[in-house]
């Protein structure tokens, strides 16, 4: 698999409450767990945890078209400015990032971080409906 090559078939190894919600052209994904469920009614849409692979690091703004970039990142987000460090990270090839990307959604998805940490101010009420939504 080349970087430029689609990776959906990659994708497709995440854990079933994850979806691929798109897989762009110039390598750029964006993956999000249970969207069915984060709709503003039972959990805030804007909570939704999504995972980016690209080719921008997670706390660089965004890029001009065509600007270099060394490798490939996965960021993970709960909420918007909400990063979840332990499962973000830097690759040399796209096939790597998607690979980092299905792994860091499976120990979301297996309870293997505690959401709970990553918040400076926690929002409680919401994370122990979290915390019941991965079992």
């Amino acid at each position: 698999m080349t970087d430029g090559e689609s990776t959906t078939a990659a994708f497709a190894a995440l854990p079933e409450s994850w979806r691929v919600w798109s897989d762009e052209g110039d390598g750029r994904a964006v993956l999000v767990f249970r969207p069915d469920v984060f709709d503003g009614a039972d959990y805030p849409a804007e909570c939704l945890p999504t995972i980016y692979v690209s080719r921008r690091p997670p706390e660089e703004p965004m890029r001009r078209p065509g600007s270099a970039s060394e490798g490939w990142y996965v960021a993970f987000t709960l909420e918007p400015e909400i990063h979840v460090r332990d499962l973000e990270g830097q690759y040399e090839t796209r096939a790597d990032a998607a690979d980092g990307a299905v792994d860091a959604a499976r120990a979301f998805a297996d309870g293997e971080v505690d959401v709970h940490d990553v918040y400076q101010v926690p929002r409680e009420t919401y994370l122990d409906a979290l915390d019941d939504l991965l079992g």
